[in-house]
């Protein structure tokens, strides 16, 4: 179901093929996502060749990066730990973090549950889409 071949597929195509425009600009313009969620998915033809497999790791490839949905999830497990940890969106809208937080723990901690989202719907696709 999961194995090394999928981790080695998303680090090429998140990050050794991903263009410098590509990382800035998708999160601004869902062209550029697209393009990203595109080219991202090419390591995954050494993996499947099943179209519908496929389809699915760039369609949520590019809705997981056009809006940044880590974010999200890391603003909203906050709600799982006490009160004083909970923050208005608008003070935590940039990484999901509280702006308060180390600037560089934020993004690196973000980018973690935006990888580990990756993964699992990849995972998810391929062991769907090819048993």
């Amino acid at each position: 179901m999961f194995d090394a071949s999928q981790i080695v597929a998303h680090l090429v195509g998140d990050y050794v093929i991903q263009s410098d425009w590509m990382a800035i600009e998708k999160t601004k313009q869902s062209w550029a996502a697209l393009i990203h969620a595109l080219v991202y998915t090419i390591p995954f033809l050494f993996i499947t060749q099943s179209i519908q497999a496929l389809i699915w790791i760039a369609g949520l490839h590019f809705i997981i990066d056009r809006w940044r949905l880590a974010r999200y999830v890391c603003w909203a497990k906050n709600f799982l730990a006490p009160k004083r940890y909970w923050h208005p969106w608008a003070e935590c809208s940039g990484t999901g973090y509280h702006k308060d937080r180390p600037p560089w723990m934020s993004v690196w901690l973000m980018i973690i549950a935006d990888n580990t989202m990756h993964l699992i719907t990849n995972g998810l696709a391929i062991a769907y889409y090819v048993s």
